[in-house]
C-alpha cells in the first residue's frame, strides 16, 4: 500500500477519492450494516443513513477544496503564511496595532479552518501553521535520520514498551468494558500487573486492595487472560495499532511507525514512550506521508501544542487534563455533571482515552483529522471543546441513563458514529461556549498541587508495599 525509499517517503497508493458510496439495493431496503473504506483506508462499518452522511460530507470537502484553490489562485498558494498572521496554536494573540486587512486575514483563516482543510492540503498547511516547520529548520537538515541510525538495535525501557507485551490495552480494554464503574483507569492497569507478577509501575489505590482481598471473579480473570494471551500471541503491540488497515497493518507501517516512536522517545527520555502515542503518530504518518514530517509533527504537538506531562511516566498532565475538564463539565453541562456524580460516573472512564489518543480510537479518521485541523492552529482548548460537545449532544438521553454502564455504552456509540465532522465541531464552538488557553492555564495551574499530591501519595505506597514484600 505504501513504500519507502531512502528518505523514508511514502507513496500512497490510495490517494484520498471522493468517490460517491453505493449501497446495494438490498442495503438499502433492509438497512444492513455497509462495510466501506474511508479516505484514509480504515475499515468503516455504518448503515445506510451514515453512507448518506458521509456522501454529503465529502461534497462539503469538495466544496470547501474549491473555497482553499481559489484563495491561493488570489492570495498566493502559502497566503495562511503572511508574517502578519500568527499561528494561535503557539499562542501568539494578534496586536491591536496590526492593520484591518490582516486581522480579516487571521479570521479568515480561523474560519476556513474550523470548515476543514482538503486534505491534499492538510500535510503542509499542518505542517507549517503547527510550528513543526519552524521546529524542524532549527537543527540540521540530516537530524531525524542520523538519530535512526543512532538508535537502530538499542535498547531502553521504552523500546520494550513498544516491542513487547502492552498492558495498557488491557486496562483501557478493561475500562471500556465496564468491570470498574467506580474506579479510575490507573487502578485497572495497576490490577492487570498485580495479577501476573509485572513490574509495579503505579501505586495502589485502596480498591485494588479491597479487591485482592475478596479475590477475583472468574469472569475478570478469563478477560484479563483473554486479552493478556491475545498480547502475547502477537508478541509486541504495533500490530494492535489500527489492525486490518491496508499499509498500518503491515511489516513496513510497523516499521515506520517503529522508527518514529524510538526516535522521539530518544528525544525526550521523559516522555519515552506511552500507550496513546502509537495511534496518534500512525495517524500522523497517513496524512503527512513521510516518517520525517510525522517525527515533527508529534514533536511539535507534545512539546508546543498539549499540555505539559501528559506522557510522561507518571501522566500527571493527563491527571490534570481530567481534572480541569470534569471542571468545565459542571459549569458547561450542569445537568449531565449532576446526573453522572449521582450515578458515581467517573468521566476518566472515556476522557482519558479521548484525551490521551486524541480522540482517534474513538471518532470516526475523517472526523478526527477535522478536530486535529482546529487543534494544531488553536491549541488543546480544542480537545475540551469536542469532549464537552460530546457529552451536551447526546444530553437528553444521557440524563435518562441508570447506570454507569448505559452512559459508557451511549458515548461509545456516538463517537463511533459521528461521521459528520460539522456537526460536531458546531456543537463544540458553537453551543459549549468560548474557552481561552489563558482560562485553562489557571485552570490546570489550580489543579495541579492536588494531583501531584496524590501521586506522591501513591508513591509513598508503592514504596510502603515493596519494604513490606522484602520483610516478608
Amino acid at each position: 500500500m505504501y513504500h519507502t525509499n531512502s528518505k523514508r517517503e511514502f507513496s500512497i497508493k490510495f490517494q484520498p477519492q471522493m468517490q460517491i458510496l453505493r449501497p446495494s439495493i438490498h442495503s438499502r431496503r433492509a438497512n444492513l450494516i455497509v462495510k466501506f473504506q474511508d479516505l484514509y483506508g480504515f475499515g468503516v462499518e455504518g448503515n445506510v443513513d451514515d453512507v448518506n452522511i458521509l456522501n454529503e460530507v465529502r461534497e462539503k470537502v469538495r466544496q470547501q477544496g474549491r473555497v482553499w484553490w481559489a484563495l491561493e489562485a488570489s492570495k498566493g498558494a502559502n497566503w495562511y503564511l503572511l508574517p502578519q498572521v500568527s499561528s494561535l496554536a503557539e499562542g501568539i494573540a494578534l496586536k491591536s496595532s496590526l492593520k484591518l486587512s490582516t486581522l480579516a486575514n487571521a479570521i479568515t483563516l480561523k474560519r476556513l479552518i474550523r470548515k476543514g482543510i482538503p486534505p491534499v492540503l492538510r500535510p503542509k498547511v499542518w505542517f507549517s501553521l503547527s510550528g513543526a516547520a519552524k521546529k524542524k529548520s532549527t537543527v540540521p537538515e540530516s537530524y531525524y535520520i542520523d538519530m535512526t541510525k543512532a538508535v537502530e538495535g538499542k535498547v531502553t525501557a521504552a523500546t520494550k514498551q513498544i516491542d513487547h507485551v502492552s498492558l495498557n490495552l488491557c486496562y483501557l480494554a478493561i475500562c471500556q468494558s465496564g468491570f470498574f464503574y467506580n474506579w479510575d483507569w490507573f487502578s485497572a492497569f495497576i490490577l492487570i500487573e498485580k495479577l501476573w507478577g509485572l513490574v509495579l509501575l503505579r501505586s495502589l489505590d485502596d480498591g485494588l486492595g479491597r479487591l485482592l482481598l475478596v479475590g477475583l471473579c472468574a469472569s475478570l480473570k478469563s478477560l484479563v487472560q483473554d486479552m493478556l494471551s491475545e498480547e502475547i500471541e502477537l508478541g509486541w503491540d504495533l500490530p494492535r495499532t489500527f489492525p486490518g488497515h491496508p499499509w498500518l497493518d503491515t511489516q513496513e507501517g510497523h516499521a515506520a511507525l517503529r522508527r518514529v516512536l524510538v526516535a522521539y522517545s530518544f528525544r525526550d527520555s521523559d516522555v519515552g514512550y506511552c500507550q496513546g502515542l502509537n495511534y496518534v503518530a500512525a495517524l500522523l504518518l497517513l496524512v503527512m506521508k513521510t516518517e520525517e514530517d510525522a517525527f515533527w509533527m508529534l514533536a511539535v504537538l507534545l512539546e508546543n501544542v498539549l499540555a505539559n506531562d501528559c506522557y510522561t511516566n507518571n501522566l500527571s498532565g493527563c491527571h490534570v487534563e481530567q481534572r480541569v475538564f470534569q471542571d468545565l463539565l459542571v459549569k458547561k453541562c450542569p445537568r449531565i455533571a449532576v446526573h453522572l456524580e449521582e450515578l458515581e460516573f467517573d468521566v476518566s472512564l472515556v476522557a482519558t482515552e479521548w484525551f490521551l489518543c486524541l480522540f482517534s480510537k474513538s471518532l470516526p479518521s475523517e472526523t478526527t483529522l477535522r478536530v486535529w485541523d482546529v487543534l494544531f492552529y488553536e491549541g488543546a482548548k480544542v480537545l475540551f471543546h469536542v469532549a464537552l460537545a460530546i457529552f451536551k449532544m447526546k444530553e437528553e438521553e444521557l440524563l435518562l441513563a441508570h447506570h454507569v454502564g448505559d452512559v459508557i455504552n451511549i458515548l461509545q456509540k456516538t463517537t463511533h458514529h459521528l461521521f459528520d465532522p460539522d456537526e460536531l465541531l458546531t456543537v463544540a464552538f458553537d453551543k459549549i461556549g468560548s474557552m481561552t488557553t489563558n482560562t485553562l492555564s489557571k485552570q490546570r495551574k489550580k489543579q495541579e498541587p492536588a494531583v501531584m499530591a496524590e501521586l506522591d501519595q501513591r508513591l509513598r505506597r508503592l514504596n510502603s508495599t515493596k519494604m513490606d514484600d522484602l520483610d516478608k
